[in-house]
């Protein structure tokens, strides 16, 4: 009988989300399709890094909550409406970040597949 215990995901660098952490989704992006599993904001985030603003769009405005406000932020801060991205920012309980775009990115796809 095995007595050692089995670390968690988390404490092995990895996530419970889809089994990946940000390094791991970042590399996905050479793919055609979005990995089966993501949760529908890391999908926007993977839909809007393949140039698909219109639907990562679609996608994060239906999902309620801070994190839903902080990706539509995002989307709007890399479209270049920065009025209504300071709103979702707002509403994220965020400030206008001053950091690049891929900056973002990371940091928010690994807040999402924590």
């Amino acid at each position: 009988m095995l007595t050692e215990e089995i670390p968690a995901p988390e404490a092995l660098g990895r996530t419970t989300i889809a089994g990946m952490n940000a390094s791991d989704f970042r590399r996905t992006l050479d793919q055609n399709e979005p990995p089966a599993g993501l949760p529908p904001l890391a999908e926007a985030l993977w839909r809007e890094a393949h140039g698909e603003w219109d639907r990562a769009h679609q996608i994060a405005q239906d999902v309620p909550g801070r994190d839903g406000a902080w990706v539509h932020a995002y989307l709007h801060r890399k479209d270049g409406d920065t009025s209504n991205a300071g709103y979702w920012y707002g509403q994220a309980g965020r400030p206008l970040p001053e950091m690049t775009f891929d900056e973002e990115w990371e940091q928010i796809a690994a807040a999402l597949l924590r």
